[in-house]
């Protein structure tokens, strides 16, 4: 019962909003189709009520993947935080998904070219039981209203490395799931395949991004920020870069739920349309390596 899917970062990306930001959505969507996947993930381009989003998304045949939601419980409480997130848990409900993407940016520096990765924040020891616990009273108030959280490790915030993602699966409950995304695994020094090994019971999403080793040797080695290793290139398609997906996958028996390709890039240097066709290729072909399609 795998699922194919994609976002809409490839076209017009959300952090750094000049790339791609004359693509209409409509673009975005007829060629996500066009290039054979079932659904999509949200983007800032789309409507924030249930109703439009699911007719814009009906005219294409699309399926709501899911959403990104920015969290801020390292500065407030669970509760400031389930009021916070009421909208966007409403709208992905409405809208049909079974997912909801967390990730916490109180203090990331993802979205800021000036700071070099190595700036990134980093948790006390001491601060994990308290983010932890207020994780999972989130976590468990959006699966009473029908969805899972699946958190997002992410560069440039706390929760990059494969520590970090140990500290979170350790200081949070069941109702805490996963997002494993090979990219930013790889890039954060993690290995993708050890993580679905260790956490496949909890991982309830997949962002599938290739990693360029060539241009993340180099964004590390001259201290670049995020941004401007997405602007260069750090992340490709499935198939076209580092990532060994098949490998990973097959770590993953028993996965029923969306494979995304989550490859943010310049659309001007990679043409959406013709990498999302050669992503989704060489993902089915991966999935069918690994059993997980016939």
């Amino acid at each position: 019962m795998i699922r194919l899917g994609t976002n809409p970062i490839a076209w017009s990306n959300d952090d750094l909003r000049t790339l791609g930001g004359d693509t209409p959505l409509e673009t975005c969507l007829r060629e996500a189709k066009q290039a054979g996947f079932e659904g999509i993930e949200l983007g800032h381009k789309f409507p924030r009520t249930a109703p439009e989003l699911r007719a814009v998304l009906d005219v294409h045949g699309l399926a709501l993947v899911s959403g990104w939601y920015s969290a801020e419980l390292l500065a407030r409480d669970a509760r400031a935080e389930i009021e916070a997130i009421r909208d966007h848990l409403a709208l992905l409900r409405d809208g049909g998904a079974k997912v909801l993407i967390f990730a916490e940016t109180s203090n990331a520096i993802h979205g800021h070219r000036s700071a070099p990765l190595a700036r990134r924040p980093c948790l006390e020891a001491g601060d994990w039981k308290r983010f932890g616990a207020r994780m999972t009273d989130v976590a468990t108030h959006v699966a009473e209203h029908g969805l899972t959280l699946a958190y997002h490790h992410h560069m440039g915030t706390v929760v990059e490395s494969a520590d970090d993602i140990g500290r979170l699966m350790d200081s949070t409950g069941d109702a805490v799931h996963l997002l494993l995304d090979t990219g930013h695994a790889t890039f954060g020094g993690a290995d993708p395949v050890a993580l679905a090994r260790a956490y496949r019971p909890r991982i309830a999403h997949v962002h599938a991004k290739d990693v360029r080793p060539d241009v993340m040797a180099r964004v590390h080695a001259d201290g670049l920020s995020f941004l401007d290793a997405v602007v260069e290139g750090v992340f490709t398609v499935p198939g076209d870069g580092c990532v060994d997906f098949a490998a990973v996958l097959r770590e993953l028996p028993g996965y029923d739920g969306w494979l995304v390709i989550e490859a943010e890039q310049d659309p001007a240097k990679a043409n959406p349309l013709r990498y999302a066709s050669i992503g989704r290729e060489n993902l089915v072909r991966f999935a069918q390596e690994a059993g997980l399609l016939p």
